[in-house]
C-alpha cells in the first residue's frame, strides 16, 4: 500500500467515509445546480431566444471575435515583457553588488504590492496628460503596462528562489572551471531555475490572460468588455457573461496544454542528452569525446 508524506494512507474505513462524503457532495451540488436552473427558467433566463443570439454572425463578427483578439493582444505582449523584465530584475536580485541587488529590490516588492487595476488606470490617467499616445491606444498601453509590472515583478521573485533552491554544487563547479560569479549566473544557474519554475510560470501566464478582464474598467474592449455591451444590448447579460467564462476556460486550459507539452517535450531532451554521455548508445551532438569520458559513471 502507498504511503504520503503529508498523511497516512487511509484504511477500508477511512475510504468508505471517504466515499460516502464524496457521494454527498456530489448530490448537494446536483441540487444546487437544479435549484439554479428553476430559479433561471421562472426569471425567464432559459428561454431559447437569449441563447441562441450568442451563436450569430452578428455576435461573433462584431463582439466575441473581436474581444478574443484584443485580450490575446494584450496578454501575449504582457508576457513577453513581463518576462523580459522579471530576467532582468531576477538576474539584478542575484548580483553580488549590494547597490544593484537594492534597487532591484525595492522596484520588485513595490509593484508586487501594488494592485494591477490601480497600475492600469494610474498609466491611464497619467498618460492621457500627455499628447504621445491617441485616446484610442491609451486603454491597451496601460493594460498592458500595468501587466507587465506585476508580474514582472512575480516573476523576478520566481527566478530568485529558483536559483536558490539549486544545488550549490551547480555553482561552485562553474567557479571551479573558471567562470565569473556573473557568467555562472547567466549560463548554468539561470537557464535551470526557467526549468524547474515553468509550471509556476505557466499559472502566472493564466493570471496574465485573466488580469486583462481589468481592463473594461479603462475602456479596453477584451473579451469580457465585449461581452458586456452585448449583452446589455440584447438583454441577456447572464447568458453573454457565461459564454466569456467558457471561452476564458478554453483559452486557459490550451495555454496550459501547450506549456505542459513544452514542459514535457524539453526535459525528455535534456534527460535524452543525459542518458546519451552517461554511456547509453546513441549520438551526442556537439559533445567532447574526452568530456563525456570524464564524467562518464563506472560500471560496478
Amino acid at each position: 500500500m502507498s504511503s504520503s508524506v503529508l498523511f497516512d494512507t487511509p484504511g477500508p474505513r477511512g475510504r468508505k467515509i471517504t466515499t460516502i462524503f464524496n457521494i454527498a457532495a456530489i448530490v448537494v451540488l446536483l441540487a444546487v445546480l437544479a435549484y439554479v436552473a428553476v430559479v433561471m427558467n421562472r426569471q425567464g433566463q432559459l428561454e431559447a431566444e437569449k441563447w441562441t443570439a450568442l451563436f450569430s454572425g452578428y455576435a461573433w463578427a462584431y463582439y466575441f471575435l473581436p474581444g478574443i483578439l484584443s485580450t490575446l493582444k494584450a496578454a501575449i505582449i504582457a508576457v513577453i515583457t513581463s518576462v523580459i523584465f522579471g530576467m532582468i530584475f531576477g538576474y539584478m536580485r542575484l548580483s553580488t553588488n549590494a547597490v544593484v541587488r537594492g534597487i532591484a529590490t525595492v522596484v520588485v516588492e513595490f509593484f508586487r504590492a501594488v494592485p494591477v487595476l490601480i497600475m492600469m488606470i494610474f498609466f491611464w490617467l497619467f498618460l492621457g496628460q500627455f499628447s504621445v499616445f491617441s485616446p484610442s491606444q491609451l486603454p491597451f498601453i496601460a493594460v498592458v503596462i500595468g501587466l507587465t509590472l506585476y508580474n514582472g515583478s512575480v516573476i523576478a521573485e520566481l527566478l530568485r528562489s529558483g536559483v536558490k533552491q539549486l544545488p550549490r554544487g551547480q555553482g561552485e563547479a562553474g567557479l571551479a572551471i573558471g567562470l565569473t560569479p556573473s557568467k555562472v549566473l547567466r549560463s548554468i544557474l539561470m537557464p535551470q531555475a526557467m526549468m524547474t519554475m515553468l509550471p509556476s510560470l505557466v499559472s502566472q501566464f493564466v493570471v496574465i490572460l485573466k488580469d486583462t478582464a481589468l481592463g473594461y474598467i479603462i475602456s479596453y474592449p477584451e473579451l469580457l468588455a465585449s461581452a458586456r455591451r452585448f449583452g446589455s444590448g440584447e438583454g441577456n447579460v447572464l447568458q453573454t457573461l457565461l459564454l466569456a467564462a467558457v471561452l476564458f476556460i478554453i483559452i486557459n486550459f490550451a495555454l496550459t496544454s501547450l506549456a505542459t507539452w513544452l514542459s514535457t517535450f524539453l526535459h525528455s531532451r535534456s534527460s535524452s542528452g543525459v542518458k546519451k554521455a552517461d554511456g547509453i548508445p546513441g549520438e551526442v551532438d556537439n559533445a567532447n569525446p574526452a568530456t563525456i569520458a570524464m564524467f562518464k559513471i563506472p560500471k560496478a
